[in-house]
């Protein structure tokens, strides 16, 4: 009988440490991978908030143009001298290269 109950005592032993494993994996997938994506939309959104006119900046399709004009949901952007095309502001991000000669 005695080896019965420490046999059944393992195997509960196991089951806490394999929810304790469970809970290590989720904190860490959490602070590598969820709380940092949170963080740059965030940023991003705070960037769209803040679009002046003149700014640079580039669409989610490649296309790098400076902000004419802002809309309430859109944007004028001017791709090329007198080339002006109308973008969704979900799809401007900031202009990295454009940052950095700053």
């Amino acid at each position: 009988m005695n080896l019965l109950t420490v046999a059944l005592q393992a195997q509960g032993g196991g089951d806490y440490s394999f929810i304790i494993m469970m809970v290590a994996i989720f904190a860490i997938m959490y602070f590598f991978m969820i709380r940092p994506q949170n963080k740059k939309q965030k940023e991003i959104q705070k960037f769209r908030k803040g679009l002046e006119v003149g700014q640079s900046v580039i669409t989610a399709g490649g296309i790098y143009g400076k902000i004419k004009e802002i809309e309430d949901n859109a944007v004028i952007v001017e791709v090329a001298p007198s080339v002006k095309i109308k973008i969704d502001k979900n799809s401007i991000y900031p202009d990295a290269q454009a940052q950095a000669g700053r």
